[in-house]
């Protein structure tokens, strides 16, 4: 129950959500009451922010920061686990596998078997409990390294986590203090890692599906607004939360230790 409310409540607090909210507020104020000032400041602030969150410049300012403490892996070190953190899921069998997988998802699972693929000899996990669809994130994403080459016995599947922290302590059961390679989105891994090492674990951190372009672009895409960048700076609220949420969560359990 506490799952499902924190993640209601997480993606009302979105910008998009949130600024749909107030601007439904905004037109009750200026439809049904004499607030008419209030209203139309309301609805003009709303929509700059929507406006200002969909341009590229802001977008991937805001997102960048989170994605800046981990490059791209590239060791050659013997590992034995490569751990792919689970993500945005559906399941319809009559699609490519692939399109299975949403948004983050499916970047972090092809850099897990590029990495799988450079290690021969590891085994790849996936996390990821089940949804409101007949089989977990996990699954999912298992059923689409296998499409890739990856076979069945080189994987190994965690499906009963539902966020993070549970992640980290059901690897924490399969790996011990070996080290192994954390594979998830570059935005979230500076936060997973905290879990991870919160738990006396030794992930090698390995970053996927980086978003904050930095490379050039033409002019019309960094003066458009867009939905694409609207996202990323969705992504980059998301994990401010997330590592909020996680702070506050330490703290609390500190307090609760000294007591």
């Amino acid at each position: 129950m506490l799952f499902h409310l924190k993640k209601l409540i997480g993606n009302l607090m979105m910008p998009l959500p949130m600024l749909l909210l107030l601007m439904g507020l905004a037109l009750s104020l200026l439809w049904f009451t004499r607030w008419q000032k209030s209203g139309k400041i309301i609805l003009s602030l709303s929509w700059l922010l929507l406006l200002l969150l969909s341009l590229q410049p802001i977008a991937d300012r805001l997102l960048r920061p989170l994605e800046s403490d981990y490059m791209t892996y590239r060791g050659n070190e013997p590992i034995d686990y490569i751990v792919v953190l689970g993500g945005g899921y559906t399941f319809n069998p009559d699609w490519a596998p692939s399109s299975n997988l949403l948004n983050n998802s499916l970047p972090r699972v092809t850099e897990g078997v590029r990495l799988y693929l450079a290690h021969p000899g590891s085994k790849m996990v996936f996390t990821g409990g089940r949804g409101a669809n007949t089989l977990s994130s996990a699954a999912t994403a298992a059923r689409v390294a296998e499409s890739l080459g990856v076979p069945s016995s080189d994987i190994v599947m965690l499906e009963s986590p539902l966020d993070t922290e549970q992640e980290a302590e059901q690897v924490a059961k399969l790996v011990g203090q070996q080290p192994f390679l954390l594979v998830t989105s570059a935005n979230h891994l500076p936060r997973a890692m905290v879990f991870f090492t919160a738990l006396g674990l030794h992930p090698i951190p390995a970053p996927a599906n980086q978003l904050a372009i930095s490379s050039p672009l033409n002019i019309w895409d960094r003066v458009m607004p867009s939905a694409m960048f609207l996202g990323h700076s969705e992504r980059a609220v998301y994990e401010t939360l997330g590592r909020l949420w996680q702070r506050l969560k330490s703290s609390n359990n500190s307090a609760s230790e000294q007591e």
